[in-house]
């Protein structure tokens, strides 16, 4: 795999590590789960900044916020107890489809 999808992976994951610490965080009124909250988000600016010497932005960010509503929606789910409707698994599934989409068939995807 690429380096630079490594980089972006790693800026997703820790994307969605710092959204759910925001949710942990109450408005920022627990301290710990606050301080996670910039940690995982400068380091996640910071790898997507790597991803993008090597890909368009646009695609780039269509990637790393896509995949990041699935799995915040799947923590959403798992650990908070946030259910979803059937036209929101809809609307995410539609989420993955496009970025399968960039992925498989666009030439400007950086592969």
């Amino acid at each position: 795999m690429p380096a630079h999808y490594i980089y972006l992976v790693l800026a997703i994951i820790t994307e969605t590590i710092g959204t759910s610490a925001l949710q942990a965080s109450q408005q920022f009124t627990r301290f710990w789960p606050s301080v996670l909250v910039l940690i995982a988000y400068a380091l996640s600016f910071y790898l997507m900044a790597l991803t993008l010497k090597f890909m368009p932005v646009g695609i780039v960010y269509a990637i790393w916020s896509g995949l990041g509503i699935v799995f915040i929606a799947m923590i959403g789910l798992l650990a908070f107890g946030q259910r979803l409707d059937l036209p929101a698994v809809l609307g995410l599934g539609l989420i993955i489809l496009g970025v399968l989409v960039i992925h498989l068939f666009s030439q400007s995807a950086g592969h």
